[in-house]
């Protein structure tokens, strides 16, 4: 993906055309939107548009990354003052959960499923910037439990995080995809207790 300059990336502009395009995408899918129509919502000139983004692919992995990347910030801060590894998984399951199962989360996620048999660089483009950025967070963050002793060292932290997003992924999230009531927070709150007292039994650091 080709994205401006950093020193661009908080630029008015670029929030407008993210803006813009998230709205375009999740009301109409991807294939009929085109970046002129993004330039027009977004009220800029196509020259600068393709000044921030090479193109659709670009722009849409913009649009989930920026979302991911919020999250992921808030999480950080979740996890480093957490008194437990217990506590940090249900803080961050929980607000991942809710992240996952938001309406717009689920509308982008929905538009990736219906295109990306005709557009397979669009599903690539998504995965890099949301579920795969995601998994390699969380990685990171079961590794540094682990180096601390609050985890058990033997695990290998991959199969940890596919295990506990698994555990999440659940019933709930599948009824929700598939149209049904957005969740309350009690619903969430239960899927999230379930997974990481699962998850806790399988990879949590014996008592010394």
């Amino acid at each position: 993906m080709s994205v401006a300059a950093s020193s661009s990336e908080a630029s008015p502009k670029r929030t407008a055309i993210l803006a813009a395009g998230a709205r375009l995408f999740m009301a109409g899918g991807y294939a009929t939107v085109s970046m002129d129509a993004v330039a027009k919502e977004a009220g800029v000139s196509k020259a600068t548009l393709y000044a921030h983004f090479a193109g659709k692919e670009a722009l849409f992995g913009a649009i989930v990354g920026e979302r991911c990347a919020a999250i992921a910030s808030q999480a950080e801060k979740l996890v480093s003052s957490a008194a437990s590894p217990g506590r940090a998984l249900r803080e961050t399951g929980r607000l991942w959960m809710r992240f996952l199962l938001d309406r717009d989360s689920i509308a982008i996620h929905r538009t990736v499923i219906a295109e990306c048999g005709r557009f397979p660089d669009l599903a690539a483009a998504f995965y890099a910037a949301g579920p795969g950025a995601g998994r390699a967070w969380l990685m990171r963050r079961l590794a540094e439990e682990q180096r601390q002793g609050r985890l058990r060292a033997d695990a290998d932290p991959g199969v940890a995080a596919d295990h506990l997003v698994g555990l999440l992924r659940g019933e709930l999230y599948i009824r929700t995809v598939l149209g049904g009531p957005t969740p309350d927070e009690a619903a969430i709150n239960v899927v999230v207790d379930q997974a990481v007292e699962v998850f806790l039994r399988a990879y949590g650091a014996p008592p010394t």
